[in-house]
């Protein structure tokens, strides 16, 4: 048996005295609301024009969240959970199909959300063996815009919709990469 000696260990992409939220990857560990969560899927949105946001599936073993982390000129964090698109008022579903497009306002448990953009983009599994996926996402957010509500459409009557927070990178705490 031959061993390479000189063989230089492959280094990480990021800084290990200072992890980031943007430097997350499969298997890493972090802190956030007083519990310990663990990346458990990562995903890939690819918006056009070279221009890319990272998703993570997070489970703490009980509960289930997606972060999702998005880089434009300011990093904007937002942590939430799949709902039922029959759970938001209205005939979301059929609006979109009618008209092509959902209404600029939407209400979920009593609160007013405002469509605040539409994002076609491809989606990927990372870490898989699957092609990406094409969808188009509609991001909504309350009056004082610490609340957020996105509606997915995967196909022509696939649709997928999630609720949660914006949050900020301080929130998130004691990352360490996976073992």
């Amino acid at each position: 048996m031959k061993f390479n000696f000189f063989k230089k260990k492959k280094e990480p992409g990021y800084d290990p005295l200072n992890i980031r939220v943007t430097d997350l990857k499969l298997g890493f560990i972090f802190d956030y609301d007083l519990k310990s969560w663990e990346v458990v899927e990562e995903y890939t949105y690819d918006w056009g024009d070279n221009y890319f946001s990272k998703e993570y599936k997070i489970s703490t073993g009980a509960d289930i969240l997606f972060l999702s982390v998005d880089e434009d000129d300011i990093l904007e964090l937002t942590l939430q959970k799949k709902i039922k698109l029959s759970s938001i008022d209205g005939d979301i579903e059929g609006e979109i199909i009618n008209k092509k497009i959902p209404p600029k306002k939407v209400i979920y448990k009593g609160v007013d959300y405002y469509r605040d953009s539409e994002s076609p983009g491809y989606f990927k599994v990372e870490n898989s063996d699957k092609d990406w996926v094409e969808f188009i996402s509609w991001a909504y957010y309350n009056e004082e815009e610490d609340r957020v509500l996105t509606i997915e459409q995967w196909d022509d009557r696939e649709f997928e919709a999630s609720y949660g927070k914006v949050i900020k990178e301080y929130e998130i705490s004691g990352i360490t990469p996976s073992a």
